[in-house]
């Protein structure tokens, strides 16, 4: 067991968060995970590696953007613009203002005005016949030259003019109309009072003809509607003016001297003062009452008891905070009575902040249900209030209507005369402004003339846009494979997906019988990453505190069982003495490795098959005398219960007492129980990880697992790493740090396979390693 630890037990620890237990080299025992340091988002060497990795597919999709553009270009019947330019005078408004005259500029609405009215249907119809377009099969159905479709046609003999001659001279005129409105443009240049007017057409010749006369027919369109008033019917006007307000003078001065004489508030409408008092009355005592009606039925949820589903109980900020608080705690309570008793310190606390949460409530509601009880008085005292008003005013009210009579006449005879007055001035306004109103004027400062070349299509734009949506295909089709390739195949995925430390990188061997004259030589490069790995879980941050191993993979095949019998070796050459638990009670294979028997061993003593001075034979030298192994011997029918039982962490505190490492040989992780309870036993737990093999969610589901159930996963190991001919380059700044030598071991190993198969390096292969290479020297040397 870790001294370390003293909160940890055999039978069950108290499950730490998810996503917190991971390794912490600051802390040393990895319950703690910081805020991950997010990488640079472009890494131009792997942009470079994904390019050569991908070139066939990039380079067939840029061809195939190539060819399809090439053919969108040709198949398009080209298009030519004839633009003319017209300036527009706009002359604004001159009214009188402050005894001047003023004009009111209206530029902007001018040009928008005559940019609609280029564009519009009627112009259009006059264009049309002004040309005679409905009847010119040149103009309705051109003909181009400079199109595939054309020559496809010419080939087939297909008339594109077939179709025109089944159509009527309406049905012409409104394709003719279509036409024209279709191709025009009307633009204003930018700070000017010139428009530029466009026209697109297949024939050059009926571009420029189109928008010349398009400004032309605007400019026949746009006379000048200046409407003029003579003195005579100005005169009449303000005469009648000056006899209606005189008018209107009297009847208001007779209506003021007798709301004088009869005492009646003028209040600017038909009501008297009185009657709009009361009417803001009886809205007011209509509020009240529905006030009061509120009030009441929320004093009784009170007195029956319901205060707390006032709504201002649910409004309250406090109380909600507090109830959500008050549920947060009985969560945290609920899911502490599964370990600890109700009368535990911790507990206690616990309960008495709830109560005092939910006294807090209660206190809070008292006080909302009394405010509800004074707002219920409040609201009877203002409807009987307003009522007593409302009976004063009444009266007052009865009393005026016999005064009211004589006062209506007299302001309906004002009201006749005010309304004479505001007509006269409005038709007199009218006709002084109108008189002075002008329309815009065009004039033609460029005509337009038949272009030369097409302007659309655009070889360059075509192309430029296909294979920029290719290369975007492209990108996208790599993402896409990226994401689908979901196993580990360098060492920065297992830091990202699993957030966790690669202690070791272990190269593939290229069969069993390489493997093992690899593991065998103290100076090939397996040897050498063994050993490397070794050295990172010495300092891991564990240190010498570290005396039972845990050593398994997400699923079998990953090469566990090696790992444990090289990192045995390696210890002992430390000069430890190692023991090595084959805790794989379902298929164990470290017998194999160390060529031993299994006739008995673990399982026998959990079992309590041997007697107590029968364990000591059970343990087997191996031929390193610092090195004993423990085999797993008979399968047991249930390994689970075995390894969580009493004995087993008692047998684990033994050796960890009775010799300097324990390394324990687990079963997989994923759909086995196995591996969670022994690496909550042990101090430390390696992560076996297969590159290109086990995929990345059962790797991070193991991970989970065995954080969950408490283990201290210490860090990862890349084994069966392969470096391909191309990613090669970009695999290997993985390595160069950590393996000394490792760099021309890998290549011979590479040259021999290649050799043996027969095959050699391409020269494309060669320059992507050289620049690769030189990049890779590059960036060690800037850091």
């Amino acid at each position: 067991m870790n001294k370390h630890e003293p909160n940890r037990n055999i039978q069950g620890i108290e499950a730490i968060p998810e996503g917190r237990m991971v390794y912490n080299p600051q802390t040393a025992y990895g319950y703690y995970a910081p805020p991950a340091e997010e990488e640079d988002s472009l890494d131009p060497l792997k942009l470079i590696w994904y390019a050569i990795h991908y070139r066939w597919l990039i380079a067939a999709l840029l061809t195939a953007g190539l060819v399809i553009g090439v053919l969108h270009t040709y198949l398009q019947t080209p298009f030519y613009r004839a633009s003319t330019k017209v300036e527009i005078e706009a002359q604004g408004a001159r009214v009188i203002q402050d005894l001047e005259v003023m004009t009111q500029s209206s530029g902007l609405r001018a040009f928008e005005t005559a940019r609609e009215k280029m564009q519009s249907r009627d112009l259009a119809r006059r264009v049309a016949f002004a040309l005679n377009l409905p009847l010119d099969q040149r103009f309705l159905a051109p003909t181009p030259s400079f199109s595939l479709i054309n020559l496809v046609n010419r080939v087939t003999g297909a008339r594109p003019t077939a179709e025109l001659e089944k159509l009527s001279a309406e049905q012409r005129e409104a394709l003719a109309i279509s036409k024209i409105r279709s191709g025009l443009s009307v633009e204003l240049l930018r700070n000017t009072s010139i428009l530029s007017v466009s026209y697109s057409h297949a024939n050059p010749i009926y571009a420029a003809k189109v928008a010349n006369q398009v400004v032309r027919s605007f400019t026949d369109q746009n006379v000048d509607k200046t409407s003029e008033t003579s003195d005579l019917a100005r005169q009449f006007i303000q005469e009648q003016v000056q006899e209606t307000k005189q008018r209107l003078q009297i009847s208001e001065k007779s209506l003021v001297d007798y709301a004088k004489q009869a005492g009646i508030t003028l209040t600017g409408s038909d009501a008297s003062l009185i009657s709009e008092n009361i009417s803001e009355l009886n809205r007011a005592l209509s509020d009240a009452m529905q006030e009061r009606l509120e009030a009441n039925r929320y004093f009784d949820q009170v007195q029956a008891g319901n205060a707390e589903i006032l709504p201002d109980v649910f409004a309250s900020e406090s109380i909600q905070s507090t109830k959500r608080k008050i549920i947060e705690l009985n969560a945290t309570y609920k899911e502490k009575l599964g370990t600890l008793k109700p009368d535990f310190p911790e507990m206690k606390r616990m309960q008495a902040q709830i109560n005092e949460l939910q006294r807090e409530i209660q206190n809070e509601i008292g006080a909302i249900a009394l405010s509800t009880k004074i707002k219920n008085e409040q609201a009877e005292e203002k409807v009987a209030a307003l009522k007593r008003e409302l009976a004063l005013l009444e009266a007052a009210q009865s009393d005026f209507q016999d005064k009211n009579i004589q006062y209506t006449i007299l302001k309906r005879e004002v009201d006749s005369n005010r309304t004479q007055y505001e007509t006269l001035i409005s038709k007199l306004n009218e006709v002084g402004v109108g008189s002075e109103l002008k329309t815009a004027n065009a004039y033609i400062i460029e005509t337009a003339v038949a272009p030369g070349a097409p302007y659309s299509p655009n070889l360059k734009k075509s192309l430029a846009f296909s294979l920029a949506l290719f290369a975007a295909v492209a990108a996208m089709l790599i993402y896409v494979l990226e994401l689908m390739r979901n196993t580990f195949t360098n060492p920065d995925q297992i830091k990202d997906e699993l957030n966790l430390p690669v202690l070791g990188i272990l190269p593939s061997q290229p069969d069993d019988e390489q493997l093992t004259i690899a593991m065998e030589d103290p100076k090939s490069p397996l040897s050498e990453a063994y050993r490397s790995l070794r050295t990172s879980l010495q300092f891991t941050g564990t240190g010498d505190a570290m005396q039972t191993l845990v050593v398994t993979s997400s699923q079998q095949g990953e090469g566990k069982s090696t790992t444990v019998y090289k990192l045995s070796q390696d210890f002992a050459a430390l000069g430890r003495r190692v023991l090595v638990v084959d805790a794989d009670l379902r298929k164990p294979r470290m017998h194999h490795l160390f060529k031993t028997n299994n006739a008995a061993g673990l399982s026998n003593i959990l079992s309590n098959v041997l007697r107590q001075g029968d364990v000591s034979s059970i343990l087997q030298k191996t031929k390193n005398p610092l090195i004993t192994l423990l085999p797993a011997g008979t399968i047991p029918p249930n390994p689970v219960e075995l390894l969580m039982s009493q004995k087993m962490a008692d047998a684990l505190r033994h050796m960890a007492n009775t010799y300097d490492i324990v390394i324990i040989d687990s079963a997989p992780v994923l759909g086995l129980a196995d591996a969670p309870v022994l690496c909550r036993m042990a101090d430390a737990t390696l992560l076996v990880v297969a590159a290109k093999q086990v995929t990345r969610k059962s790797a991070k589901n193991a991970v989970a697992r065995l954080r969950h159930a408490g283990g201290n996963v210490v860090g990862a190991a890349l084994n069966k790493f392969l470096i391909d001919k191309f990613d090669y380059n970009y695999s290997y700044r993985y390595m160069d740090y950590n393996y000394y030598g490792y760099e021309n071991a890998s290549i011979e190993i590479e040259n021999h396979a290649s050799s043996e198969r027969g095959k050699k390096k391409t020269l494309t292969s060669r320059l992507a390693r050289g620049g690769s290479d030189i990049a890779d020297h590059f960036r060690r040397r800037l850091g």
